[in-house]
């Protein structure tokens, strides 16, 4: 019987176990240049023990920030302080991806540079409320990408996979769930074009596709993740037919051999199934355990079959030797789940789904 402290090969990179850490938005890139601190590197580190970090959501460009303090990967200062946190990861023995997230429309132009705005598949503005550096702030009513806007994004989102890979990574994960700007191109409340990029699934699934191929060009498809989140409503998502979606989004992206797909669950555990099955790669489950925190008793679903590997949220932050205490059932530091699930974004978004 194969279980989650069993090694695993990850694109062609042995993991000692299956056991990921699951991204987690911490805001701690302080700063104009939105580089890495030597508080991250620290963080990371301290963490290295999982079979697998996949670090908090990195803009692959300005406009793709949504949150105050969250780290880019879009320059060379960025580059070079990324740097500094793979070799404190890859010095105590662990595998790094770094989560490539563009926020779309959750945002607010007070958190981007020069005149920027906010941008998404369509003019849709999203229900609620973002922290910004003066406090939280209504969202507001995006541009909508052009044709040209769209190609320049998925640019983009390959320039920063390249600069990932200089940093030190081991890989990039598309974050392609929780309501983002991949996933607003995959809903059909956020995603109101008529163009080739909206309208049908083939439409709406397109921007993911493209994007994630083009990621896979550059840096060699065995360093490529997917994140997504099948209807989640977190950021004001409505998916009426997830299913379809996602079955054909999977029978697209399949023949790519990717590292893996990393599932954000939701309620609808029978889905989880059927993407299981429609998924030939490694399948990486961060399990719908709301309101409470994923804890030890996620470890089955390896044992069982669900998963390939599990990964866990807020049980890292209190107990960074995680994989060692589960291997011995514990002690384990309480992880707070009201503050989790509020976020680093002071709970002003809504997490009615949100599994961690």
């Amino acid at each position: 019987m194969t279980t989650a402290f069993d090694p695993i090969v990850l694109g062609g990179k042995p993991l000692t176990s299956r056991i990921a850490m699951a991204p987690m938005t911490r805001s701690r890139a302080y700063g104009l240049g939105a580089e890495p601190t030597e508080l991250m590197a620290t963080y990371y580190a301290q963490r290295a023990g999982a079979g697998l970090i996949v670090t908090e959501g990195i803009q692959p460009s300005p406009v793709g920030q949504g949150y105050p303090n969250t780290p880019g990967l879009h320059s060379a200062g960025q580059v070079a302080r990324w740097r500094q946190v793979t070799d404190a990861v890859h010095a105590e023995g662990g595998v790094i991806f770094a989560q490539l997230m563009h926020t779309g429309r959750i945002g607010h132009p007070s958190l981007l540079p020069d005149g920027l705005v906010p941008v998404a598949p369509s003019p849709v503005a999203a229900k609620g409320r973002v922290f910004t550096h003066d406090g939280p702030k209504d969202f507001v009513t995006p541009t909508e990408l052009s044709e040209a806007e769209i190609r320049q994004t998925i640019v983009d989102f390959a320039d920063a996979s390249r600069n990932a890979i200089e940093a030190g990574f081991d890989g990039v994960e598309i974050h392609g769930a929780n309501g983002y700007l991949v996933h607003q191109f995959l809903a059909p409340n956020t995603n109101r074009r008529t163009d080739s990029w909206g309208g049908d699934t083939e439409g709406r699934i397109r921007f993911a596709v493209e994007l994630t191929r083009a990621v896979a060009e550059e840096i060699g498809s065995d360093r490529v993740g997917l994140r997504i989140s099948p209807g989640n409503r977190y950021n004001d998502i409505a998916e009426d037919r997830p299913a379809e979606v996602y079955e054909a989004l999977l029978a697209e992206l399949a023949g790519l051999d990717l590292a893996y797909l990393h599932l954000m669950e939701g309620p609808d555990r029978e889905l989880t199934g059927r993407l299981r099955k429609a998924w030939p790669g490694t399948f990486v489950l961060n399990p719908f355990t709301y309101p409470e925190v994923t804890g030890p008793e996620a470890l089955a679903l390896v044992e069982d079959g669900a998963a390939d590997m599990v990964a866990f949220g807020a049980l890292f932050l209190a107990n960074p030797d995680l994989p060692a205490r589960l291997a011995v059932g514990g002690p384990f530091n309480t992880a707070d789940a009201a503050t989790f699930y509020g976020g680093d974004h002071r709970g002003y978004t809504d997490y009615p789904t949100l599994g961690a």
